[in-house]
């Protein structure tokens, strides 16, 4: 069997170019993955210096640092794949399928995800505001990217999702500094209007937590069915409102009393008529 030197020749030349080829490939494709590595860092090095200036929450501040910097290597490792031969167009497809089927099963997930981000970024409310949602009231103690957790006056813990919360109703009561304490106390009919309100201005304005701007309102409000209503509206600070309440419902009682002034209360007349028997 004679061997043909020309074909080995041949060959190995051939091997040779593509290694040499290869080769070359291979190099630039590590020097373009370096040069991809300086510039990832320098953009998220960009990136976290604006979060930080703009004082983007810490908790969306990490997550879209960790999400960008994924996004940033993963197009570095297709560029890299793509230079040394590799083909990547079906690969991407295969991503790009598998990411569509996570997304459909995930897609609740993913609505408290995109309102946890909403939340974070424009902030209607932060850790430690009392907010109204979705039925409850309570302090925040946490946003998470999920989920945004309350703690109720009556210390239970409250998991609301964020989607709910983004895209409903929610009250931040006390993120003006200042609330205004509504009451209503009905006198009687027969008793004095001017003295009653004259009684409760003083006993507010001795109280150092209502402010003294804006000023205390005070007005008969309505003529009920067993009182006339007056309508008090004093200004406190938001620490202070409970307190100011409920002192005041005590107080005005006790001050009634004393000032021979009736508090009534809901009651009927009951007429009876004989009928006159034949």
């Amino acid at each position: 069997m004679e061997i043909n030197i020309e074909k080995i020749e041949h060959y190995v030349q051939m091997l040779g170019d593509m290694g040499l080829q290869f080769g070359v490939q291979f190099l630039l494709a590590i020097v373009v993955y370096l040069v991809g590595n300086f510039i990832i860092k320098r953009l998220l090095n960009l990136v976290e210096l604006g979060l930080s200036k703009n004082e983007v929450e810490i908790t969306l501040h990490r997550f879209l640092l960790s999400i960008l910097n994924t996004l940033l290597k993963a197009i570095q490792i297709i560029i890299f794949a793509s230079m040394i031969g590799i083909q990547t167009a079906s690969l991407i497809a295969v991503l790009g399928a598998a990411g569509l089927a996570i997304g459909l099963a995930l897609q609740g997930s993913l609505a408290n995800f995109a309102g946890g981000v909403l939340i974070l970024l424009f902030r209607p409310f932060k850790n430690g505001d009392t907010i109204k949602a979705q039925g409850y009231v309570g302090t925040v103690e946490e946003i998470q990217i999920f989920n945004t957790i309350l703690k109720t006056f009556d210390n239970q813990r409250i998991i609301i999702p964020n989607g709910l919360l983004s895209n409903g109703c929610v009250t931040n009561v006390n993120i003006n500094g200042t609330r205004r304490v509504d009451m209503v106390f009905g006198i009687g009919y027969n008793d004095d209007i001017g003295k009653a309100k004259a009684l409760l201005r003083s006993l507010l304005e001795a109280d150092e937590r209502v402010l003294k701007d804006p000023a205390i309102d005070i007005w008969v409000g309505e003529h009920g069915e067993s009182s006339v209503n007056l309508f008090v509206r004093p200004w406190t600070k938001v620490e202070d409102y409970w307190g100011v309440y409920y002192d005041m419902m005590e107080k005005v009682k006790l001050e009634f009393d004393k000032a021979g002034i009736s508090i009534p209360f809901p009651q009927r007349d009951v007429h009876i008529h004989q009928t006159p028997s034949t």
